[in-house]
């Protein structure tokens, strides 16, 4: 795939996927506004994190990294009558291990909450909720895994604009639901649980008519045995950690924060989903677009044309997530209080979510670029190496929360509360997931630098000229970027306590500008879209 295609590939499945978080968004201002951020909420998030964490393991994280480069290599050199049979045998297997977990899930949904949330045994109430919730969405892990697969199969035809645009569907639901189910019932929250289990079953059924185009519909078979779904379970086994290590640490994120103050999961979850608009539609979108190219070259053994695709897709990842960084970091108040700061969610949430948001931020370029890195690993069919920086990352993320908690303790925490029981402490001060944040940022940026070693010491990438100049002028576009926002800020108002029509002018003002200021600097550096179709 020439860098051409593939930047048409990123802009379809970008767009795409930028419609898809623009009703995440609205999709959170609704669930903030109706809702609030409080104990009701926190079992929602909880009861979600869960099998959308799962979902991310096998349908964003290890199901597509290694089915994509199997399905490549029958498509390039076998018959279409053998490739179907993949996706049929596939999906029988898959379809029926997944029936077993979500069995188990619903079974035992209140050993899987103990597990994940700790912190909510001790409010009868609020587990309860959060068993009931998990109950509701845990299916939803069988059916959103299947359209991945369907995903994987049209990604690899270069369909990327359907797949990316599914996820809308989930959002519209989980929006009509907090607005038109919730009132009806007796306990308003479970209208989102009901929401998500629909969202699952009519997200597969929204790429049946895809698959059907390409003659890949057939009916699932199981297919253990079969030679290349053995393939795929082999890749896919290790994968199943080393693509996913951010969420884990996320998940890890749940536990901990179930023994902070009320209000820590969602302030949690809402700077996710600021992640998730460039990580999405630029981070993900790129690796999505850059595996089967990077299959295809390794199958095709066109080393060059595998270390210009990968060069490729590190420029642009960088283009991006650098800037991203810093403005998401600047401007944390202002973007969660114009779009969250309505109804029940207030100035002292937008505070604490705002933290959230510029800790997690300052891990945004690694977060992306991880995304990129892995595909070169994955695409020569390489599933190991990526585990054991998994690993360290993991087990960093662990020490980075106990150490930067450690510190915010020492800090934030009022000397009478420290008199007490810690847990009581930890309960009891506001703020304290900042730590959180901070910790998973700093074991991505871990994750990366490992993989970046064993990269290069694999051979398989051959740094293209021109390095230095880019690298130059990145940091001088993102600097003069940063200095336009932090006058803006300085002459801006208290963005949580004036109007949100006020808000909002002022908003389009900062990013209008520092986006302005970031393309001006850059063109006035020399750099020049064909810069990376060359690459």
């Amino acid at each position: 795939m020439t860098a051409p295609r593939m930047i048409r590939g990123l802009l379809s499945f970008g767009s795409m996927t930028m419609v898809s978080r623009v009703f995440g968004l609205v999709r959170d201002m609704v669930i903030n506004a109706v809702f609030g951020a409080n104990a009701m909420t926190d079992a929602f998030w909880v009861a979600f994190r869960i099998p959308n964490f799962m979902r991310r393991l096998f349908a964003e994280g290890s199901f597509s990294t290694a089915f994509v480069p199997v399905f490549t290599e029958i498509k390039e050199k076998r018959t279409h009558a053998e490739l179907k049979e993949l996706v049929s045998r596939t999906a029988g297997t898959l379809g029926g291990v997944l029936t077993i977990i979500v069995a188990l899930g619903v079974i035992f949904a209140p050993q899987v909450t103990l597990l994940f949330s700790p912190g909510a045994s001790d409010e009868p109430q609020k587990f309860a909720l959060t068993v009931d919730l998990l109950r509701l969405t845990f299916p939803f892990l069988l059916f959103v895994s299947l359209t991945a697969l369907a995903a994987g199969a049209l990604n690899s035809f270069h369909r990327f604009g359907m797949p990316a645009l599914t996820p809308v569907i989930l959002n519209i639901c989980m929006i009509a639901g907090a607005v038109w189910l919730s009132p009806m019932l007796d306990v308003p929250i479970l209208a989102l649980g009901w929401a998500i289990l629909a969202a699952g079953v009519l997200q597969l059924l929204f790429q049946v008519p895809q698959l059907a185009k390409l003659d890949l519909l057939a009916m699932p078979k199981w297919g253990a045995k079969h030679p290349d779904v053995r393939k795929v379970m082999k890749l896919m086994v290790p994968t199943l950690f080393g693509s996913s290590v951010a969420q884990i640490n996320l998940l890890l994120d749940t536990v901990i924060a179930s023994l902070l103050i009320a209000g820590s999961q969602t302030w949690l979850s809402q700077a996710d989903r600021f992640l998730e608009l460039p990580l999405g539609v630029f981070g993900v979108a790129l690796g999505t677009v850059i595996l089967p190219a990077l299959a295809r070259h390794h199958v095709n053994t066109d080393r060059a044309g595998f270390s210009s695709a990968l060069d490729w897709g590190l420029r642009t990842t960088l283009i991006i997530a650098v800037p991203a960084m810093l403005g998401l970091m600047l401007l944390c108040v202002p973007l969660v209080s114009t779009l969250f700061q309505h109804g029940a969610f207030t100035a002292f949430d937008t505070k604490m979510a705002a933290l959230s948001v510029f800790g997690l931020a300052f891990g945004l370029p690694a977060f992306a670029l991880v995304k990129v890195v892995l595909p070169a690993f994955y695409a020569r069919q390489d599933t190991k190496t990526p585990v054991r920086a998994g690993v360290a990352s993991l087990v960093a993320n662990m020490v980075f929360n106990g150490l930067f908690l450690a510190v915010l303790y020492v800090l934030w925490v009022k000397p009478e509360l420290k008199q007490g029981p810690v847990l009581h402490a930890l309960a009891h001060t506001p703020g304290l997931h900042f730590a959180l944040g901070l910790a998973s940022a700093a074991a991505s940026y871990l994750n990366l630098l490992l993989l970046w070693r064993w990269l290069r010491q694999a051979g398989v990438y051959e740094r293209k000229p021109g390095w230095g100049k880019f690298l130059l002028r990145l940091g001088v576009a993102c600097a003069a970027m940063t200095a336009a926002l932090l006058l803006g800020l300085h002459v801006a108002p208290d963005f949580t306590q004036v109007a949100v029509a006020t808000r909002i002018v002022w908003l389009a003002g900062l990013v209008g500008g520092g986006v302005a200021v970031y393309g001006i600097a850059m063109v006035a550096m020399g750099f020049r879209a064909a810069d990376l179709r060359e690459h």
